[in-house]
């Protein structure tokens, strides 16, 4: 957990979200900014600043991150979904805590903008 991290302050309910799923690792949030009808988010608990930092002791954390957000976005009503990890700058990462978004709910373009 870091004390400035924005995600870490969410997920321990120090600052308000739409929150759509919290068990003891991993907290899900709608987006403040949809990008689609529906856009959440899917977090882990512990920080991890991005996708380059992950250590293997990670991969079931990550692996669980996936099935959440596909058991979310089913409750959302979303069978069809695109998943995104930002990685870095270059590559639209603004919070530095590793996040899914999970776009819902209307067709997809390829490639992305």
């Amino acid at each position: 957990m870091s004390d400035n991290c924005l995600f870490c302050k969410i997920s321990k309910g120090e600052i308000p979200s739409d929150k759509l799923y919290e068990d003891d690792e991993i907290f899900v949030f709608r987006d403040i900014a949809p990008q689609a009808p529906v856009h959440f988010l899917v977090i882990p608990k512990k920080h991890i600043s991005g996708p380059s930092a992950l250590a293997p002791q990670d991969e079931q954390l990550i692996g669980r991150m996936m099935r959440v957000g596909n058991e979310v976005a089913k409750r959302e009503g979303v069978e069809q979904y695109r998943v995104v990890f930002n990685n870095g700058e270059q590559a639209g990462q603004t919070v530095f805590h590793i996040h899914m978004h999970i776009f819902g709910g209307r067709s997809m373009t390829w490639p992305p903008g």
